[in-house]
């Protein structure tokens, strides 16, 4: 481990988990931070379910979950759902995803009849997994917005 890191005063009550689609930018932040990455283990079964195993207590503390929406879109989602989950049940204090590319952006409007509005069911999914707020860096669409503030003053 970095000299620097163990010489550095730990912030307190916070916690930073990585889903696998980019442990690298992960490790950077907690670097700049001062930070260890906290463990977690991703597998899939056989039949290609998510299964997330969150490797240590996070009762109390503020964990930040970070995932990007790149490559395989749909497990990365369900992967950070999962995570997000498993930490409100563990009784995390709070649960922020760091999602720098929101899932579904794109899907943000109703453009024909019986279409769906993805974005808007990305961010419910989000709130139902126990995500307390979401930080993004790029919603395609500011009506987005719009779904994520509905979520938070429920």
């Amino acid at each position: 481990m970095n000299e620097s890191l163990l010489n550095r005063p730990r912030m307190p009550n916070i916690k930073v988990f990585s889903g696998s689609s980019h442990l690298d930018l992960t490790k950077k932040i907690c670097d700049r931070l001062g930070l260890v990455p906290g463990k977690v283990v991703t597998k899939k079964f056989a039949n290609l379910e998510t299964c997330v195993e969150i490797g240590e207590s996070v009762r109390g503390e503020d964990v930040y979950i970070l995932q990007t929406a790149g490559g395989m879109v749909n497990d990365n989602l369900m992967e950070l759902l999962i995570m997000i989950n498993a930490c409100k049940i563990a009784s995390a204090e709070r649960v922020t995803a760091v999602i720098p590319s929101f899932f579904y952006a794109r899907q943000d409007k109703k453009d024909k009849s019986r279409a769906p509005i993805s974005a808007k069911l990305v961010a419910n999914m989000l709130s139902v997994a126990g995500a307390d707020h979401i930080i993004t860096m790029d919603l395609h669409a500011s009506q987005i917005q719009v779904y994520n503030t509905y979520l938070y003053t429920r």
